[in-house]
């Protein structure tokens, strides 16, 4: 049973869209993780995918096995990513889903209706992590209907230099998948506005709820979309099952 997916829309259009490209709808999604079940992890990512009906959806960090360090990497050509892949092509969206990857990354997946592709992999990582992951190298810029999205991963978006590198790349929204403790749901807060106002981007953050493996029983929840004055655009609240929808440009 997937979990019946709540979609918090915010439809007024803030700004202008540059010439020959469309506004930008995109989600952040929190859902509920079994831990260390890829598949119905991504049936239930397909499930919000339609939910959402957005072009672009955000998970948070290590979406498809949950926060779980000594799970096994997940292959681009893994048969049970198969109904993501199927929801994607269905919506037309790019679902970015979280999930180790062979070279023992932490990385960010691309999946869209033609399949999946290594998009990023986390270039800082928290001291536990380090034990088994490896930092990726360069931060990466996907390019969806003219608009330009930077990717990020949990740490990587309390780290000044990481944001720096990849807006000087270019970039018109930040996109992070992240994993906060329900008693650090500030943090989440506190570097979207950073990072927003600093460089006058939008800012996609998707953070787990609930339980996630890996020790966290209360995930904080609260993923949300940060205009490029740093103000609160749309948020989802703490269960998991919320989807925050925004359409911006």
């Amino acid at each position: 049973m997937h979990p019946p997916y709540e979609v918090i829309l915010r439809e007024d259009r803030v700004g202008v869209a540059a010439p020959g490209r469309t506004p930008l709808r995109l989600a952040v999604v929190q859902p509920l993780c079994v831990p260390l079940d890829v598949a119905e992890n991504a049936r239930t990512h397909a499930a919000a995918v339609r939910a959402a009906r957005v072009r672009v959806v955000v998970f948070p960090e290590l979406s498809l096995t949950g926060y779980e360090l000594d799970a096994p990497v997940v292959s681009v050509d893994d048969a049970r990513l198969a109904p993501l892949v199927e929801a994607c092509a269905e919506t037309g969206a790019l679902a970015l889903a979280g999930a180790p990857v062979v070279g023992d990354h932490i990385a960010m997946l691309a999946v869209t209706g033609a399949g999946v592709t290594v998009a990023y992999r986390k270039m800082w990582l928290g001291d536990v992590e380090s034990r088994r992951f490896r930092p990726g190298e360069t931060p990466a810029v996907l390019k969806v209907d003219g608009w330009r999205v930077g990717l990020a991963i949990c740490k990587d978006t309390g780290v000044a230099a990481h944001a720096a590198r990849t807006a000087a790349l270019g970039i018109d929204v930040y996109a992070a998948g992240v994993l906060e403790s329900l008693r650090d749901t500030a943090v989440t807060d506190q570097r979207a506005h950073r990072i927003a106002t600093t460089h006058r981007v939008w800012v996609a953050v998707a953070s787990f709820a609930g339980s996630t493996g890996g020790g966290y029983t209360e995930a904080a929840g609260r993923s949300g979309v940060w205009t490029p004055e740093g103000e609160v655009y749309v948020r989802a609240g703490t269960k998991p099952g919320e989807v925050a929808s925004a359409r911006i440009g």
